[in-house]
């Protein structure tokens, strides 16, 4: 079943590139290794023929699959494009540009012609970091695509016709993450597909860039950030923790360890938020995992810490259906999360249950302190339905996936 040509739907990804179509801006999708980045220009590019775009309108390169015969500058690269351009109006996909050094020059020049539509990936933010920001300042826009959301990866194993209901992907999905390919595995072989993209990031989009960053120290962190997903920390208690371990490092230097780890998508950041005051605080910041396989692998073990495992997807999850996601604080009490849109916030807390009293009323304590009409909700394991107490919307965490 793993070596059949499965291609899991990215709806979300789809729609968007499907929404800026024949824009007069580059289309730019974002994210870690093997995502799904090229899928979702392939679902883009079948959508356009679906449509009615004839497909001789479609130029797509990719850079990884053409090997030695794939162009090596700029002008190679653009008269490749041009080349394949046998319509008056053309859309063009390059997968992967930043293979080719000084690559911008080429997208902002296929960008200025009249006859082409383009779309790009990128493995880090590096592409965006990159002189093409300062080339095309106010003309692209950017799509972060993170690995499979529950609902998608619900949708890819539903191909093994398994018969595993919702809990039981959930529990899989808790545990190995949803990578694409790592979706369709055995159980058994899912640590050593992760590896090889683990080891492949860490060469190719962190080396690289950072040619001075130890990787066995490197690893290191990202083990303790795999096994303190949530929890509040300082950059000396990481540094201490770290050295006691045999891995000597700086406070300064764990910070710039961090952006690394964020530069490619390996951890994100929620930044702490004043939810009363409306401000940003300077202390208080989590991480969570850009993918939860990788907690399997750095640490080999799937039952403990269920709570901050299920608040990393539901960060995960904010971040696809919002545009800022941070963690709260109202006085000295914590809101999981306050996610934003358009200026407007819609406030989280996340616990396994609340069928005690006593945990019920913990978690909305926060929440009722904020005093404001806007969206609240509790998310849970429990099977009670949706229940409001008092305008707090407490939902099943399954059911709000799905959504």
């Amino acid at each position: 079943m793993t070596n059949q040509p499965i291609i899991v739907p990215r709806p979300q990804a789809t729609e968007w590139l499907l929404r800026w179509k024949d824009r007069d801006v580059i289309k730019v999708v974002t994210g870690l290794r093997r995502c799904g980045k090229s899928t979702a220009l392939k679902l883009a590019q079948r959508a356009l023929v679906e449509s009615g775009v004839n497909e001789e309108s479609i130029v797509s390169v990719d850079l990884e699959r053409l090997g030695f015969a794939a162009p090596t500058t700029p002008q190679e690269l653009y008269d490749y494009v041009v080349a394949r351009i046998s319509s008056p109006s053309c859309y063009v996909f390059i997968d992967e540009p930043q293979r080719v050094k000084g690559f911008e020059r080429a997208v902002d020049a296929l960008y200025a012609r009249e006859d082409c539509d383009v779309y790009v990936t990128g493995s880090n933010s590096d592409l965006l970091s990159s002189e093409l920001a300062t080339l095309l300042t106010g003309r692209y826009v950017e799509f972060r695509l993170l690995p499979l959301s529950f609902a998608e990866y619900r949708g890819a194993r539903a191909a093994f016709a398994d018969g595993a209901d919702d809990a039981e992907l959930l529990n899989r999905y808790l545990s190995l993450g949803g990578m694409p390919y790592a979706s369709l595995l055995p159980t058994e072989d899912v640590s050593e597909y992760l590896d090889g993209v683990l080891n492949t990031v860490l060469v190719k989009d962190v080396a690289t860039r950072h040619p001075r960053i130890s990787m066995p120290v490197l690893r290191a962190l990202l083990a303790f950030l795999a096994d303190n997903v949530g929890n509040r920390f300082s950059l000396k208690t990481v540094a201490d923790t770290l050295t006691a371990n045999g891995s000597k490092v700086s406070p300064t230097t764990v910070s710039e360890y961090l952006n690394a780890l964020m530069e490619c998508y390996l951890i994100f950041k929620a930044d702490p938020y004043d939810a009363k005051g409306r401000r940003l605080l300077q202390q208080g910041g989590k991480y969570y995992l850009g993918d939860l396989g990788f907690r399997h692998l750095l640490l080999g073990r799937d039952g403990s810490d269920l709570g901050h495992r299920v608040e990393n997807v539901v960060y995960l999850e904010l971040l696809r259906r919002y545009h800022t996601v941070r963690v709260g604080r109202v006085g000295d009490l914590e809101i999981d999360f306050v996610a934003e849109r358009e200026g407007k916030p819609h406030y989280y807390q996340v616990a396994l249950s609340v069928l005690d009293e006593a945990t019920l009323r913990r978690e909305l304590r926060p929440l009722e302190l904020l005093g404001d009409s806007y969206p609240k909700t509790l998310l849970t394991l429990d099977r009670i339905g949706t229940t409001d107490h008092n305008g707090i919307e407490q939902r099943n965490l399954v059911d709000w996936l799905l959504k």
